[in-house]
């Protein structure tokens, strides 16, 4: 079975150009399928729309905070004027919540509002694989929708520099990563618009803006997979100069518009999430009554401390305010023994925030090993605040960068 599995999953992927069923030389996306019943993808949707309510709207409390306060929340003090600039309507073009949905609760996990990944694989390929197996699409006609709204923050950046003439656009990313220069790629063809494509390194600053090798200045800068938390430690090799400050704060001048805009990393730092928790905790009237039954129904208790959970025998998590792919990420007792960890400590740095322990789901899987126990935790789009395409990453405890995709269609009754 092993054997003729992994050549149907080969010759069904070869099919798909320009994607990366196999990442870092193992398995990454399954041909195997998650059946949702159209209730639950529903569900997944409401929940989207309405954690991304709370967090809008808690963007506009967040740039009215003292610059102390939001170092407090993790923030690197070389972001501070960028993030709190609004350089569009829209806070986040495309952003994805980590859900845990089972036993009839969705939880949130965290939002990736800056730089998201998992983009070509729900709104392209899980079509191709629910077609393989016969079923209906969840993410039915999102390709069009994602493809409407980067257009729309395209444009809303260029008229933001207020200049004339076309637009120069530029998408860039690291070349030398598959997966992040792939899905640059895609969502460049899926913008349609005038554009090209300049790798990060190749990128000229001058002082009145960026420019491309062949000396064009740029007018917007798309960058899907280069967070800002790196950006700002960004360095010439050369001159050693913060090109990555620069950068951002060409943004401010407004010599360059940069998407996803500033906000969303604004809405980035899983501090955000402990002050929505707060406010929640003490009955603000920040929120609605409806907004606080939303955080009751959805969030998990987060804070900036392990005290609640040590003190009521709670298990925890304690993860990076910054952090990707479940690195730095640890899963406590009260009494502070460690029952999990990643291996990973890139973000060690980095603030840590702790949340209440909610376990991933598990479920059996097909791949070319067999079939196997894995953890599932569900990744939900928002797309300038409308929801977007669903999907599934199946893996570890701890969700981290060897985890594969694991398609979903839909359980028709």
């Amino acid at each position: 079975m092993t054997a003729s599995h992994r050549e149907k999953r080969t010759d069904f992927y070869k099919d798909i150009s320009a994607f990366w069923h196999n990442l870092y030389d193992m398995e990454y996306a399954l041909l195997d399928i998650k059946m949702e019943t159209r209730e639950t993808v529903s569900e997944i949707r409401e929940a989207s729309k309405r954690v991304y309510a709370i967090f809008d709207k808690t963007a506009d409390l967040l740039r009215e905070l003292e610059d102390d306060t939001l170092l407090e929340l993790g923030y690197p003090e070389e972001s501070l004027s960028y993030i709190t600039f609004k350089s569009i309507p829209q806070e986040c073009i495309i952003g994805r919540f980590d859900f845990v949905v089972g036993e009839g609760e969705i939880k949130l996990l965290e939002f990736n509002s800056d730089t998201p990944t998992f983009i070509k694989e729900l709104y392209h390929v899980n079509e191709k694989v629910c077609r393989y197996f016969d079923c209906p699409n969840p993410n039915v006609g999102m390709e069009e929708q994602l493809a409407k709204e980067l257009k729309r923050g395209l444009l809303s950046s260029w008229k933001s520099l207020q200049r004339e003439g076309e637009a120069k656009i530029v998408f860039t990313s690291h070349v030398d990563h598959e997966e992040d220069y792939l899905t640059t790629r895609y969502i460049q063809e899926l913008a349609g618009v005038p554009s090209e494509y300049v790798s990060l390194d190749r990128l000229q600053i001058r002082d009145d803006g960026l420019y491309t090798p062949d000396g064009e200045r740029i007018d917007v800068l798309y960058r899907q997979t280069y967070p800002v938390e790196h950006l700002v430690d960004d360095r010439d090799p050369m001159t050693k100069e913060k090109v990555g400050q620069e950068l951002l704060q060409m943004a401010v001048e407004k010599k360059l518009a940069i998407l996803n805009p500033p906000s969303s990393f604004l809405l980035q730092s899983k501090g955000v999430q402990a002050l929505i928790w707060g406010l929640h905790e003490e009955g603000s009237p920040f929120f609605t009554e409806q907004e606080h039954r939303w955080i009751e129904r959805y969030f998990l208790p987060t804070y900036l401390d392990s005290e609640t959970f040590e003190e009521d025998g709670l298990t925890y998590v304690q993860k990076p305010a910054f952090g990707r792919e479940g690195d730095t990420v640890k899963i406590l007792e009260a009494t502070g023994k460690v029952l999990l960890e990643d291996k990973n400590e890139t973000y060690k740095q980095t603030l840590p925030v702790y949340q209440k322990f909610c376990p991933l789901p598990v479920s059996v899987i097909t791949t070319d090993e067999g079939e196997k126990e894995a953890s599932l935790m569900v990744g939900s789009f928002i797309i300038n605040g409308n929801p977007g395409a669903i999907g599934i990453r199946a893996g570890n405890a701890i969700t981290d960068n060897e985890s594969y995709f694991l398609p979903v269609g839909i359980q028709e009754k």
